[in-house]
């Protein structure tokens, strides 16, 4: 398969708009999620997680 690369100006791709207005809001997050963890995983190489946390108390 051939990539196929096209420059557009801004707000002159009326498919691309068509699309994401088509979806629910639902979907768009979905999808928004979907790239959000790929770029993620392209820019740190894996899915980040929580880091530990850790309480330190005063014993008397």
């Amino acid at each position: 398969m051939e990539k196929v690369v096209r420059i557009v100006k801004k707000g002159e791709d009326e498919s691309n708009l068509d699309y994401w207005i088509s979806l629910t809001p639902i979907e768009r997050l979905r999808n928004l999620e979907t790239i959000r963890q790929e770029v993620i995983k392209e820019k740190y190489g894996t899915a980040k997680g929580f880091q530990r946390v850790y309480k330190i108390i005063k014993r008397k």
